[in-house]
């Protein structure tokens, strides 16, 4: 377990308040029930349409407290949040609250941080900005997850960006923006649409293998990943596909987004969520899919890299092959063959779930190189070449 040295650094995480019909605690919550103005952040009309946006706003109305609305439709830009930011600094929030999968609730982050300053978001992004620090002094973030996905709402860092040739998609990022509160109620993702719920799983999947893999993880990491794992394997397809209702199995893809969020902070990822970054920023494709399709060959060329010198690589081929073990069942001494039957068994969770390739969101081979130019190796297990790095894309059109 402790091969690489057990030295390491962990991130505090939210208050987590996880389990099946405790989205009812929050009104109870001192943040909420203490307040007399709050801003509530959600999508542009899924949760309004849910039985618990009744409920809150009836609640809410009962104990005085006004609530205004942010809508977030699609993945947050810095213009929406510099939007709401200027229609509500003057007022005296209290306490922003998200509700929605992982664009709003990085949306709901970036008001909370932004509603005491002046300048744009943009100033403090990470790559694209002035290179201003922000100060972390934010007003309190209350993240409720409506999707199993992003694990947003464990995470110090909310992503924001623009789509176009001179696209981003770079990060507001402090250690005090991970939300004060996180409430897990599996029960809200009962009616999150099937293919939301497929990309969103491979997005937390993709994650947990990330931080699992990561070169900066830790015995503490692994331990989390390979729990969220484990529950994804046993949950995920059948969430996606055959048994939706099932609160149990929605219940284990609510702990593996959860667990992801927490690994991916401590760990950081590795190649496959460079790409989501670098080819984001170029084309309008919802984040889990870039994540769950460039997955499977993004793992194959890694491992292929590490078997190329095999000898020095041997860490990072055994949790590969632990990994496999796992995922598959495969029980085999031969590295090689449980690598492989990893790698498999992610081509056809991929195939499983209906995961289109890039290339019907336009994405062409004359694109690989600008996207592997833009694509970060940072924490792969191995660094990947710009030729490995464009052959990945056009295998995963």
């Amino acid at each position: 377990m402790f091969e690489n040295g057990p030295a390491f650094k962990f991130s505090r995480t939210p208050y987590i308040i996880f389990g099946p019909g405790k989205f009812g605690c929050l009104t109870e919550l001192p943040p909420v029930k203490n307040a007399r103005r709050v801003i509530l952040v959600i999508g542009s009309k899924s949760f309004e349409n849910a039985p618990q946006y009744v409920w809150l706003t009836n609640e809410l109305k009962q104990l005085r407290i006004e609530a205004l609305s942010v809508r977030v439709a699609g993945e947050p830009s810095p213009d929406i949040v510099d939007r709401a930011v200027s229609e509500y600094r003057d007022l005296k929030i209290d306490t922003v609250i998200a509700i929605g999968g992982g664009s709003v609730i990085d949306a709901g982050k970036a008001i909370s941080a932004m509603i005491l300053k002046n300048e744009p978001v943009i100033t403090y992004l990470e790559g694209v900005g002035t290179g201003k620090i922000h100060d972390g002094i934010k007003i309190p973030f209350i993240a409720v997850p409506t999707t199993a996905g992003t694990g947003s709402e464990a995470t110090k860092n909310a992503v924001l960006g623009q789509v176009g040739s001179n696209g981003f998609k770079n990060s507001l990022r402090h250690e005090n923006f991970i939300p004060d509160i996180a409430l897990v109620d599996p029960e809200l993702t009962l009616t999150c649409p099937s293919k939301v719920t497929a990309s969103s799983g491979m997005d937390a999947l993709c994650q947990l293998i990330g931080s699992y893999m990561s070169t900066s993880a830790s015995p503490l990491t692994d331990a989390l990943a390979l729990s969220g794992i484990e529950a994804a394997r046993d949950s995920l397809i059948d969430v996606s596909i055959y048994d939706s209702g099932n609160i149990d199995k929605r219940t284990k893809m609510s702990y593996a987004a959860l667990v992801s969020g927490i690994t991916l902070a401590n760990a950081g990822l590795c190649t496959d969520h460079g790409f989501a970054s670098s080819i984001g920023a170029l084309f309008k494709i919802p984040h889990g899919i870039i994540c769950g399709t460039i997955l499977p060959e993004t793992v194959r060329m890694s491992i292929n890299e590490l078997m190329a010198n095999k000898n020095n690589n041997e860490y990072h081929l055994k949790k590969y092959s632990r990994l496999g073990e796992i995922l598959t069942g495969t029980c085999s001494k031969n590295i090689e063959k449980v690598c492989d039957a990893l790698v498999e068994y992610l081509k056809n969770l991929k195939g499983a779930l209906g995961l289109p390739g890039l290339g019907e969101f336009g994405v062409t081979e004359k694109d690989a190189e600008p996207i592997a130019l833009k694509t970060s190796n940072k924490n792969n297990p191995v660094q990947l070449s710009t030729e490995a790095l464009k052959q990945i894309v056009v295998n995963s059109l």
